[in-house]
Parts: C-alpha cells; structure tokens; sequence
C-alpha cells in the first residue's frame, strides 16, 4: 500500500517525519532510481527506495515464480470486476508476489511474480530492452502483413522500436517486442490486417515455459534469476 515517504522513512527508523522532509528536500531520497520529492507517495513493498543510495530495506529472502497464465485470468491482484486473477493462481507460494508486466484477460503464456520491487524496475524499464516473444495465431493475409510488421509502426503516435516477426506455422507468427505497451502485439497486428485469435507469450529475456502447464508456477532456478539480474541489455 502507497503511504507517504515521510511516514515510511520514519516507521523504519530512519528519521523523524520533518527530519525525512528536510532528505527528500536535499535530493537525497531516490524511488525506483528517481528522485523523490516531500508529498510523494511510495509502497515499500513494491518500491526500491533508497537513502543516500543505499536500500531502505535490509536484505532478506526474496520470492521469483514462473507462471504459466492461461486466459481468462487478469493480471493484477485483485479485481473490481470479480474476475479471476492470476493471484489466485499463486496464492500457495506463501508470499505476497505481484506481477511483472501483464497479459491481458485473453492473453496467455509466461509471466514473472516477485516480491522484489528492485528487479521489477530493471525489468520494466525500456532502457533495459528484455525481449519478449510471441507465439500468435492470426486471420488474415500474413504475407501481406509482414512488411507492415517488420517495418516502422506507432502506436499512439509513439513510434515502436523495430519488431522481429517470422512465420511460425500455418497461421502462426512469432513475434519479438522490447517495449511492453497496452496490447501492443495485438494492435501491431490489427494495423497489419490481421486479426489475432489467440496470443501466448513464451520467452522474456533467457526465460522460457518449457514443460509448464497452464495455470502451473514454479520457482525460478538461481541460474535463470542470475540471468534476470544481470547487467541492462537483453537477455
């Protein structure tokens, strides 16, 4: 739960209230690598904030899963609507894991959950440029489509960084993205003239399902999270 940095500063004795205001007037409090202002809210949780650069938090042991997501489960932790979401899936892990990225409600395949608010950072960020591939199932002229794909495209009047596409299979198209905007594969395809019928995610970075079911997790090896960890670039 977001609180204001005063209150977390000072619950984790750090400093009092005005003495956290008079840190994050010096520029000397950072979340998420950004520098934090007096009034600004963070979840301790979630959030890698530091003092002085070093973490607010002391080490501890930290949770990774590897989730198959079948569809039909939205990728959040919980739901307004009172739709399955994927912590129901991992609500045996015995930690309070939240999602890195999503996949929307018909969207499948491989997703990352941690408790660990540093490494969601490193994986979100663009800069960073995790691949991320696709398996879709399309209708439509995919011959025809493949120079769209394959060349410059926008979103929203964004431009996207380039895309790799091949065909993979009768109606198939593997697809590899680095940014991760709203339903971007599904929308690239869209501009194409394809329509999608099914989308599965099933590589990020040196990650990959495997033999996971649908709906199963695991943890990760120390391999595969030393991978994660490893210096910005792709993986």
């Amino acid at each position: 739960m977001e609180e204001r940095l005063q209150k977390i500063l000072s619950a984790h004795g750090i400093c009092s209230r005005r003495g956290a205001e008079a840190l994050l007037a010096a520029g000397r409090i950072t979340v998420n690598g950004r520098p934090a202002a007096v009034g600004d809210k963070a979840d301790p949780e979630r959030d890698d904030i530091r003092v002085d650069g070093k973490p607010l938090r002391s080490p501890q042991r930290r949770t990774y899963l590897l989730l198959n997501k079948p569809r039909g489960y939205v990728t959040t932790l919980s739901d307004e609507k009172g739709r399955k979401t994927v912590a129901d899936l991992v609500k045996d892990c015995g930690a309070r894991v939240w999602p890195v990225g999503r996949l929307d409600l018909d969207s499948e395949g491989l997703l990352v959950l941690t408790d660990d608010g540093a490494l969601t950072q490193r994986l979100l960020h663009p800069s960073h440029e995790v691949e991320k591939e696709y398996l879709v199932w399309v209708r439509g002229d995919i011959a025809a489509a493949l120079p769209v794909l394959r060349g410059p495209m926008e979103l929203d009047g964004v431009p996207l960084s380039p895309a790799r596409v091949e065909p993979a299979g009768e109606g198939k198209l593997s697809v590899t993205i680095h940014e991760g905007r709203n339903r971007q594969v599904r929308r690239m395809c869209a501009q194409a003239g394809l329509q999608v019928t099914r989308l599965r995610r099933v590589r990020e970075g040196a990650l990959t399902l495997g033999g996971l079911k649908p709906g199963c997790w695991r943890p990760l090896t120390m391999e595969e999270l030393a991978l994660l960890e490893q210096a910005p670039g792709k993986m």
